[in-house]
């Protein structure tokens, strides 16, 4: 079973140029399709005139008198206006409202964060509505509030304009800062001094030039070339089977040794006789 479709109380969208059969009026003025003033004509011999040229005949400004019509292929006509509106959207700055709110008895920090929430939404080009929110019999002294708006303007005077000046309404009291021209034209200065134009040249200049630091190493076969020949160190090493001439001969160091045989005959024969 198909699903119904939601019913859209909204009218159809419809192209309301008239075009061809749709022009009603007895007579138009006709420019041809090189953009050319062919005068006032009958509609059914202006409309036979673009049939001829196999284009449209459009009507271009309805409230003229008579009107003026133009013959045009019109399906590419609409497809160049859209591109157009595109364009035009595309290229179009949206600017986004924030608001932000103050107390008649801020203290002094939570006012220097507030106000640090203000400069980046201005930096952001963003208008910014400043709200003072009165309380009970605080409502009495408004100028505390105009006092508040009032410093805080002066303060980002280089980065916002007052679009519109402290009014009270009710319980509070509001103040509309828009970005000033030099952040919309990116010209403003960045918190720590420096213009955008200082950061880029300074950022370029900290990059070190690779062909520069490529000639700075060291060619790897002049390194090579120093290290000694691995040949010529080891003539330099002592021969070893001349080393091994050089120790004693164990054979020769056993036969200094006294025989133990002759040890043994050299005790006295007292010894020997005891024992028995």
């Amino acid at each position: 079973m198909p699903v119904p479709r939601k019913f859209d109380r909204r009218p159809p969208e419809r192209d309301l140029t008239r075009t061809n059969e749709r022009i009603r009026v007895p007579e138009v003025r006709v420019i041809d399709d090189e953009g050319n003033q062919v005068g006032v004509m009958k509609t059914p011999d202006a409309l036979r005139f673009a049939q001829e040229r196999d284009l449209d005949l459009v009507e271009v400004a309805p409230e003229a008198r008579p009107p003026v019509c133009r013959v045009l292929d019109y399906s590419k006509y609409k497809y160049e206006q859209a591109q157009k509106l595109k364009q035009a959207r595309k290229h179009q700055q949206q600017i986004t409202i924030r608001e932000i709110k103050f107390r008649p008895k801020i203290a002094q920090h939570d006012y220097d964060t507030k106000k640090a929430h203000v400069e980046r939404f201005l930096r952001h080009k963003d208008k910014v509505k400043v709200t003072i929110m009165f309380r009970g019999r605080e409502v009495t002294h408004p100028e505390r509030g105009v006092a508040i708006l009032d410093r805080l303007s002066e303060e980002l005077s280089e980065l916002g304009v007052v679009e519109q000046r402290p009014m009270q309404e009710g319980r509070n009291m509001t103040m509309m800062l828009a970005p000033s021209k030099a952040i919309l034209a990116g010209r403003a200065a960045s918190p720590d001094g420096s213009s955008p134009s200082d950061e880029e040249g300074s950022s370029a200049a900290e990059q070190p030039d690779q062909p520069e630091t490529a000639a700075e190493q060291p060619d790897q076969s002049e390194t090579a070339g120093e290290q000694p020949d691995q040949s010529e160190t080891a003539a330099e090493q002592p021969d070893q089977p001349e080393t091994a001439a050089e120790q004693p001969d164990q054979s020769e160091t056993a036969g200094e040794q006294p025989d133990q045989s002759e040890t043994a005959a050299e005790q006295p024969a007292g010894a020997a006789a005891e024992q028995s």
